[in-house]
């Protein structure tokens, strides 16, 4: 991405938590500050690990709700479109049923990522099952499931304006972290 396109992850917060972000990256601490509050990756690393990862939050908050048919890093999410992950309801007929297919797929970036950023990407797919649009019940319901829900959005978001001015990834495999 170019340089300065790091508002399109920050649009729509008050400028002045824009402004502090702009100037963290611009001095190269962000990667340092984020570094210290978020010292490693989370072990979820396989297909079938975010399968079950997901099931235990949407078991704890989403009981009744359908069952989830498919969970998956995709490294064809492409975060420069503002996707960190894909919730999508499929219907199907069989015989004389209609069925119903739940999956989420989560951008790949985020397989290297600290626990607390997959729990944020992981609440907010699964407010889906409740909420379809992003409208105030629906940022209810993920700051019910992950009470800092709103403060870890922010940082996701700074730290995709720090990976699209150019930053390396802080965490996993490209650092030399599990």
């Amino acid at each position: 991405m170019r340089p300065g396109s790091h508002t399109n992850y920050l649009a729509g917060y008050p400028e002045q938590l824009v402004q502090n972000a702009r100037e963290l990256i611009g001095q190269g601490r962000l990667a340092a500050m984020l570094l210290r509050k978020y010292p490693s990756a989370h072990g979820v690393r396989t297909d079938k690990a975010l399968y079950d990862y997901m099931t235990r939050i949407k078991q704890e908050f989403l009981r009744n709700a359908e069952r989830l048919n498919r969970v998956a890093y995709d490294s064809n999410l492409h975060v420069v479109n503002r996707a960190l992950g894909l919730h999508s309801g499929i219907s199907r007929t069989q015989g004389a049923r209609l069925k119903a297919c739940r999956e989420i797929r989560i951008a790949a970036l985020f397989k290297d990522a600290p626990p607390e950023f997959l729990r944020m990407i992981a609440v907010h797919e699964l407010a889906h099952f409740r909420e379809h649009e992003h409208n105030r019940a629906f940022y209810q319901f993920c700051t019910h499931m992950e009470p800092e829900y709103l403060k870890l959005e922010f940082e996701v978001r700074a730290y995709l304006s720090y990976l699209a001015e150019g930053g390396s990834p802080l965490w996993g495999n490209a650092t030399g972290q599990a």
